[in-house]
């Protein structure tokens, strides 16, 4: 056979050395291949440092422009090039990256005070001989002692969760961006996994005082914990803002979604600054939250989980019967309007109840929640219906999950969680029809997804 000119063939002892075995957390070995010399990579990598020093070099060019009317008495320019920092290298996803930052001489600056930068609140700045604060430059596109790019910081977390150990990231990152990750060594993973914990901290007590939350989706995510016999629950609520952007409001460490570990996240919300009720909560048939929930935001309506609950009444029918159930359910919950909705209730009851009394049961005692939605705009219903922001954005963590068997304690899960969360939060979309939100918060109540005419008049 023929070998084409892109393909070569690589001789058995070259192939071992092409190829990196690492260990999952559970024991379980893997290989990951070595990184070999690669021409199109090296044009990249080569290409994005160009690009990189020519961004930095108009950023510096832009800020020195925008002072050059800064002058001493003699008509000498205070703000100008001054050489470059030492270069450093940048691990990037392609690989590492050298670059060296141009150097901005501020003759301004004489020294540093403590300066009032919002009442009660002061910070060490740079001065001029007169006292008064100056804006020293600051690179937007390269922070001081930036040492590798948030690709590679969301990648720690995502090898981690796959199961690769923490004594092995170090081969396995150099097998995926060049040996130069060598420096990520276990010490470094166990640095970062406490810094995260510390920054969920901090995430967990910021202010939510200029903060409303129209919709909110809540559920409970269990996790097995590898050194502890009881599984974990962490409790995740999720809102969407006035403009109908969803935002992560609270992950914390629950007690199998009882009602006090709910009323005790849902009260710390509120006393941090979300004073304003929601108009709507959606979640599944958790007790907990449900009896938590009005204790802390009263005028807040429920809408039950479309999901789990098809799920919980599938559970009690034969399983042969279960697609026809599954149909029945689906033209219920899809209606166009609430009238029609009741009536496949009615059919769905009338053709189960004398076989399947506890799937019937199942569905009727919520049943007033389960069509909530129908009171608000259609366009928004996608997103009311069920708890699937939250619950497809746990489906690769739980996926993960279980590849490692468990973290090996709480704190390390939640870090874990929050770290991912707050990843996929930059892809979560708008709501559909967010115009309409402004109805919802003034509290017009829409008729099978319209709004009435008096209302709109």
């Amino acid at each position: 056979m023929h070998e084409s000119n892109a393909t070569r063939r690589v001789p058995p002892a070259a192939a071992c050395e092409a190829e990196t075995t690492i260990r999952r957390s559970g024991g379980q070995p893997t290989t990951i291949p070595a990184p070999t010399r690669d021409v199109l990579t090296e044009i990249l990598r080569d290409g994005a440092q160009r690009l990189l020093a020519q961004a930095i070099d108009a950023e510096v060019a832009d800020w020195i422009h925008r002072h050059a009317e800064v002058a001493d008495d003699n008509g000498r320019r205070q703000v100008v090039r001054n050489g470059h920092h030492p270069a450093r290298t940048i691990l990037t996803g392609i690989g590492p990256v050298e670059v060296s930052q141009p150097r901005v001489h501020d003759r301004r600056i004489v020294g540093r005070r403590e300066v009032e930068v919002e009442p009660g609140h002061a910070a060490m700045q740079e001065v001029d001989d007169s006292g008064q604060p100056v804006e020293r430059f600051r690179s937007s596109i390269l922070p001081p002692y930036l040492r590798k790019t948030k690709a590679i910081d969301e990648l720690i977390p995502w090898l981690y969760l796959k199961g690769i150990s923490t004594g092995d990231f170090g081969e396995a990152l150099q097998a995926l961006v060049g040996p130069q990750a060598a420096g990520l060594s276990a010490t470094t993973i166990t640095r970062l996994m406490t810094a995260w914990q510390t920054e969920h901290k901090s995430w967990s007590r910021r202010s939510l005082d200029k903060q409303q939350y129209v919709y909110l989706w809540a559920d409970g995510i269990h996790f097995n914990i590898r050194l502890e016999e009881d599984r974990q629950c962490i409790l995740v609520l999720m809102g969407a803002t006035a403009s109908g952007k969803k935002e992560l409001i609270a992950v914390v460490d629950g007690y199998r979604e009882s009602e006090q570990s709910w009323y005790t996240l849902l009260l710390d919300c509120k006393q941090r600054g979300l004073a304003v009720d929601p108009k709507l909560a959606t979640a599944d048939g958790a007790l907990g939250f449900w009896k938590a929930l009005p204790q802390v935001w009263p005028t807040t309506r429920a809408q039950r989980c479309w999901v789990h609950k098809t799920a919980n009444v599938l559970d009690k029918v034969a399983k042969k019967v279960q697609p026809g159930a599954k149909a029945k359910l689906h033209e219920i919950w899809m209606a166009p309007t609430r009238a029609d909705a009741e009536q496949a209730f009615d059919e769905f009851v009338a053709l189960y109840e004398a076989k399947y009394p506890k799937a019937t049961a199942c569905l009727q005692k919520d049943r007033a929640e389960l069509l909530a939605f129908y009171d608000f705009p259609a366009e928004h219903w996608v997103h009311l219906r069920t708890s699937n922001p939250i619950e497809s954005t746990f489906a690769t963590v739980r996926l993960r999950h279980r590849r490692t068997k468990g973290n090996g304690s709480r704190v390390a899960c939640l870090a874990m969680v929050f770290k991912l969360c707050e990843s996929a939060a930059r892809k979560w979309r708008t709501l559909n029809g967010a115009k309409l939100l402004p109805d919802v918060i003034a509290g017009i109540r829409f008729v099978d997804g319209v709004k009435p005419e008096k209302a709109a008049a």
